[in-house]
């Protein structure tokens, strides 16, 4: 695991482009004399099921309706997950060109959510050269469910959660882009004393262009060892982008059911050996304010 995530990090800072194209010809610069930004490093702001370093526009509203449906391995009887459905509804608003906030609302334990997202560096070319756009990204989350432990008093902070992720994100080439997304998840209360209030891990994501208009995305988050590790299993998510204008579509394939930071990275119960695998898809539409 070591060995694969000093490779990927090489991928990431190696001033030699493992690409033929030249990253100066990512945005059709003919003149290394002038300083421009890379544009659409992925399609929208998920990769697949966890946040990209996009964000809306400052002015925009971004509304985010994700569906998950049941296990395929189910079977017939439930027609193959299609009965039992999770989903969230989700709204990202754009304050500036470099911070958005946003608010979702999830069936899976009737959790709300709230998050922002900064950009701290942008990938350039040209002059003074950027190799990466780097974003922090903090949610924080909170069960609704009824309390299950009455020999607990029911504090509002024992149901709070947070995660944070620092995204690191580099477009090589105008078909292809890389994320790393290392993460901490802190829970105020957990249920066993063997259990990690602080969890980390470590995410990564990927988007190949296949047309103008889709793409193929990949995602997957590697819980660093703990009982959390020993409880749950790693997130693993593929899909296919489609742009249709004014929307985004979504389809994918996983083994996780939460759709909120905190219950994929750290809460993933499904186990792809024994074919624990969901369809679902987001929909993403910009509306400008």
């Amino acid at each position: 695991m070591n060995k694969i995530i000093f490779l990927v990090l090489g991928l990431f800072f190696c001033p030699a482009i493992i690409f033929s194209q030249n990253p100066a010809t990512l945005l059709n610069d003919s003149t290394a004399s002038k300083k421009e930004y890379v544009q659409a490093t992925f399609k929208t702001s998920r990769i697949v099921i966890g946040p990209s370093i996009e964000s809306p526009a400052a002015g925009d509203l971004l509304f985010t309706v994700s569906h998950h449906f049941g296990k395929i391995s189910n079977g017939a009887y439930e027609f193959f997950g299609l009965t039992t459905s999770t989903i969230r509804l989700g709204l990202d608003y754009g304050i500036t060109k470099r911070l958005s906030a946003g608010i979702g609302l999830s069936t899976f334990q009737k959790n709300l959510d709230g998050c922002i997202k900064y950009k701290i560096l942008s990938q350039s070319t040209g002059v003074n050269i950027m190799p990466v756009t780097v974003s922090y990204f903090g949610e924080i989350d909170g069960t609704m469910l009824k309390w299950e432990h009455p020999e607990r008093q029911n504090y509002f902070y024992s149901r709070i959660s947070y995660a944070n992720l620092l995204l690191i994100a580099r477009k090589f080439s105008r078909t292809f882009s890389l994320q790393l997304s290392p993460s901490f998840i802190h829970y105020n209360l957990v249920e066993r004393k063997i259990d990690q209030n602080n969890v980390f891990a470590i995410g990564a994501g990927g988007r190949l262009k296949i047309t103008k208009r889709t793409s193929v995305n990949i995602e997957y988050h590697y819980l660093l060892p703990g009982q959390t590790a020993k409880d749950f299993n790693n997130s693993l998510s593929a899909g296919i982008d489609i742009e249709t204008g004014g929307h985004v579509f979504q389809l994918f394939f996983t083994n996780s059911q939460p759709l909120f930071n905190r219950g994929f990275i750290a809460e993933t119960k499904g186990n792809l050996g024994k074919g624990d695998i969901s369809f679902g898809f987001n929909i993403n539409r910009i509306f400008t304010l």
